[in-house]
């Protein structure tokens, strides 16, 4: 997992291209009709229901347009919110306030949607040991404030990127001559590059999750695609030797039953790609 100084760096970068991307060369609708002396109020109401998500990325986008801004928050992050609430309210200069405007709203009504989508799935897994997790199946560009909202949701993140953990898939062990090879390779590169990285393995059916177990330093295998049988059996084969995951495919209608399969985790892409943001709206006052 990326540290915390990694993730406000991401966050700060998501901040500095959007405000680049929507403002340009300036706001010329506000410089046009609104004197730069005129201070403001404005709400942000919720017109929807479900988990609130996003007030504090956007009170550090407020500070990044304008660090004489103001916010009064009423609702925090994780909060459950329905049609007429309102989540906080920022003072400042007028244009300041309509310069973050659509970034805060884009933002906060996609992290809504993520984190009331995973709050579902979590309770849906209430009473079981698993814990429901993200994928890399993100919005290119901004994958920390999608997790974020994860998080937010009472989820787990999954591994961020790339580089923060060794995942062997189908294709790598594939294109490596095999899972014995694709796990012995990438230990011996961990070594040779003083990397200290979990490896997660994939494995396609029972005969690939006994290969893996005969390997040591597996962090945990991933059960993909299997049905409910083969994946309680997966579990009792891989007793304590190492952590569990299931994927593929699995949806609201089906979680809670590969859960009482024993597994630790569930990941699922639907967390992040198969959302409806939540309707929210920054009015003046």
């Amino acid at each position: 997992m990326i540290s915390e100084t990694q993730f406000n760096k991401e966050i700060d970068l998501i901040i500095s291209n959007a405000i680049r991307e929507d403002v340009g060369e300036g706001d010329h609708s506000s410089l046009a009709c609104i004197p730069e002396s005129i201070i403001g109020k404005a709400k942000l109401l919720v017109k929807d229901e479900g988990i609130l998500a996003g007030v504090d990325f956007a009170k550090k986008v407020f500070n990044y347009v304008d660090p004489n801004m103001k916010v009064e928050v009423h609702i925090k992050d994780g909060s459950p919110v329905k049609h007429g609430d309102i989540a906080f309210f920022v003072s400042g200069s007028s244009q300041s306030i309509l310069k973050s405007e659509r970034l805060v709203l884009n933002a906060m009504q996609r992290m809504s949607a993520i984190a009331t989508k995973t709050n579902h799935f979590v309770k849906l897994l209430e009473g079981t040991k698993t814990k429901i997790l993200d994928t890399r199946k993100t919005t290119p560009g901004i994958r920390a404030l999608e997790k974020w909202a994860v998080k937010i949701g009472g989820g787990e993140n999954h591994r961020f990127a790339l580089y923060d953990m060794i995942m062997l898939k189908d294709n790598h062990i594939d294109f490596a001559g095999g899972i014995t090879k694709a796990i012995e390779k990438t230990k011996k590169y961990l070594f040779a590059n003083h990397l200290d990285l979990k490896i997660i393995v994939e494995a396609r059916d029972l005969s690939e999750i006994r290969e893996i177990l005969k390997t040591q330093g597996v962090y945990r295998i991933l059960i993909d695609n299997f049905n409910y049988e083969d994946t309680r059996k997966a579990v009792e084969l891989i007793g304590n030797s190492c952590l569990t995951e299931s994927s593929g495919g699995i949806n609201e209608n089906t979680v809670r039953k590969y859960a009482e399969c024993g597994v630790d985790f569930i990941s699922s892409g639907a967390l992040t790609h198969s959302v409806h943001n939540l309707d929210l709206s920054l009015k003046a006052v």
